[in-house]
């Protein structure tokens, strides 16, 4: 594809807004061309050609053989998995269903559904109901998944009874892998179709699309699910062009940068992993070096991560805070962990002071970013070498809008100046298409800006900042969880009147659903029963509680809506006083809600001589907290 050459400064020299403005004076389809997924792979791949497109660790232990599979090959599987579904009668406008753990061929499947159709990939830690749900609302016929692992059977038996359920698919895709899965099994139900992927997809056409489709950049690419766990699935709509902008753009400001190995640790259902560890990689021509089917879940992965790094000497690492916090404590032993240069967080606000821990420790630069599945993953990120205020998420992307407002339902009445906190609000080439469910875009738009239901200020330099949330989701380890579902429930309880569910702070999860509860008069609740009640009656496991308190009162504000600020400043100062506690330490603990900081705490020690234990103690807990 040919394009005129752009004008201005580079993509990697954007660390200032008024760079970034310079750069956005060369139009966007000069600078970035490609307007879909699949051509932007093909290009890509046959620049790179036999050099590694994906690497494949099976297990994630130390010095393990791998499975190499260069560009060409991925290329060429990519194509063929288009034909077999188109094979199976997937159009265009066709959603393909897809739940895999991370393998080679859960790339094939991913970006071969895009070619042919619309991915839809399935998180199968949600429960069968819901993901049934999720394809009723997308429509899907076709289901890829694997056979029975050989150790696990949990991911089959799962596919068995969300099949059972989703009465609308006809056709199931088996993966099966020596050594890791079984053999083909027998179909859930009747009117399923079994289909033996590595039987046939050797025999469908590897170098064009029998479809002959013709791309356009707002086709529809994917289907995402992202949050909200009761009533109808709210699914996004991503397009062609969403994935082909971001991946450019990454590809771009890396430019300037040698080629390294990317390590994909991060699940592929997750709007982060797909882009992070997936198109973007493939566009800048960097191998991705698949960590075992579960990645970070797996305990041999996190237990070896740093002869991982000192073996494929990565550079840059894509990770969520809470990993994070857990690859603080491995130690590094002797292995050579010097070629780690940046680490890139994302999908949860990171704490400060776990960023300037783990640079410290090992000496390599943590760079906060901000998105969502509606924005493609990515909202706001910053160049390597931009210098970045504390606590900040960084710039906006290039030829992407962001506003901080005042919003009365879907009117703007105030975009704020600097420092002053609002709701962000964006639009650009990175921003979905709306959500499937039409009653789901009501409050997603305010005067055609995307409402993010986040909190946040800019700087006088153009720097993001968030500090709260107004959505309600509860973000336990990057898992959307909707408050209706613990509430809900619970107010089915004959002895409960009111009750309300918040995420409280945690070092590992980001947070962690607990709800507070009201009593009917006269009525006596005991806590622990309450939560076996969950446990029954809450079909989503992520979703149960992990503790209940009970209050005389809900609080409110003064026309009477829930004051949700102060039971999230309840939770965090349960979580301190805990800590607190267990290490036996004297303090006065103050949580409040700054207008710039969000969840604030300050901690006032008896004796000043522990606040280095104390800070080691709360480093992970995602608010701003001060040690005096």
């Amino acid at each position: 594809m040919n394009a005129a050459l752009p004008q201005g400064p580079a993509a990697s020299e954007m660390h200032s807004l008024k760079v970034i403005e310079q750069f956005e004076k060369s139009p966007l389809s000069q600078r970035y061309p490609w307007t879909n997924s699949y051509d932007l792979i093909l290009n890509a791949c046959e620049k790179w050609g036999d050099d590694t497109g994906l690497e494949f660790v099976p297990t994630g232990t130390a010095g393990e053989p791998s499975e190499v599979i260069s560009y060409r090959q991925l290329a060429r599987r990519i194509t063929q998995t288009a034909n077999l579904l188109h094979s199976l009668g997937v159009q265009s406008q066709d959603a393909v269903s897809v739940m895999m753990p991370s393998l080679p061929e859960t790339y094939y499947a991913i970006w071969g559904a895009q070619a042919a159709g619309i991915t839809s990939p399935l998180n199968p830690m949600l429960d069968a109901h819901h993901l049934a749900e999720i394809i009723d609302v997308t429509q899907s016929k076709v289901l890829i998944t694997t056979a029975p692992f050989t150790a696990n059977r949990d991911l089959w038996e799962k596919a068995v009874e969300v099949v059972k359920q989703a009465t609308n698919i006809t056709h199931m895709v088996i993966i099966t892998r020596p050594g890791l899965t079984e053999a083909l099994p027998s179909a859930p139900r009747e009117g399923v179709i079994m289909v033996d992927y590595n039987a046939i997809v050797d025999n469908f056409n590897d170098s064009r699309l029998d479809s002959g489709r013709r791309f356009h950049g707002d086709d529809a690419a994917a289907y995402m699910h992202t949050g909200g766990t009761t009533g109808r699935p709210k699914v996004a709509q991503l397009n062609h062009s969403n994935f082909a902008f971001v991946a450019q753009l990454i590809a771009d400001m890396g430019s300037d940068q040698p080629r390294y190995n990317t390590p994909c640790a991060l699940p592929l259902f997750h709007i982060f992993g797909l882009v992070v560890t997936g198109i973007a990689a493939f566009s800048i021509g960097n191998p991705i070096i698949i960590l075992s089917p579960s990645g970070f879940r797996n305990p041999n992965v996190v237990a070896n991560f740093w002869s991982y790094v000192e073996r494929f000497k990565f550079k840059g690492v894509a990770a969520v805070p809470t990993i994070l916090s857990v690859l603080y404590e491995v130690p590094v032993g002797d292995h050579d962990v010097s070629s780690l240069e940046e680490i890139i967080s994302g999908a949860a606000p990171l704490p400060d002071h776990l960023k300037l821990k783990f640079e410290d420790r090992y000496h390599c630069r943590v760079r906060n970013g901000y998105g969502m599945t509606e924005t493609t993953a990515l909202l706001s990120l910053s160049q390597k070498e931009t210098p970045v205020p504390l606590g900040s998420c960084g710039l906006r992307l290039p030829y992407a809008e962001r506003i901080i407002g005042h919003i009365d339902g879907n009117k703007l009445t105030k975009i704020c100046g600097p420092n002053e906190a609002g709701v962000i609000l964006t639009r650009g080439p990175n921003v979905f298409a709306g959500y499937l469910e039409k009653s789901d875009n009501d409050k997603a738009w305010v005067d055609n800006w995307y409402n993010t239901g986040d909190i946040g200020y800019l700087d006088e330099e153009g720097f993001l900042f968030l500090t709260g949330r107004a959505k309600d989701l509860i973000i336990r380890g990057g898992h959307n969880i909707d408050p209706l579902q613990i509430e809900e429930p619970l107010l089915n309880h004959p002895d409960v009147a009111d009750v309300v569910a918040i995420g409280q702070p945690d070092a590992h999860a980001g947070e962690l659903p607990i709800a507070y509860v009201v009593a009917k008069p006269g009525k006596h609740i005991d806590e622990q029963a309450l939560l076996a009640y969950c446990q029954k009656h809450i079909s989503e496991r992520a979703a149960i509680p992990k503790r209940i308190q009970l209050l005389e009162s809900i609080p409110l504000t003064a026309v009477g809506k829930v004051f949700k600020p102060r039971l999230r400043e309840m939770a965090a100062e349960y979580v301190l006083h805990s800590i607190l506690t267990h290490t036996e330490i004297g303090a006065n603990i103050a949580v409040y809600t700054d207008q710039l900081k969000g969840l604030t705490a300050t901690i006032t020690l008896d004796d000043k001589d522990q606040a280095e234990t104390v800070a080691s103690a709360v480093q992970s807990l995602p608010f701003h907290i001060d040690i005096v």
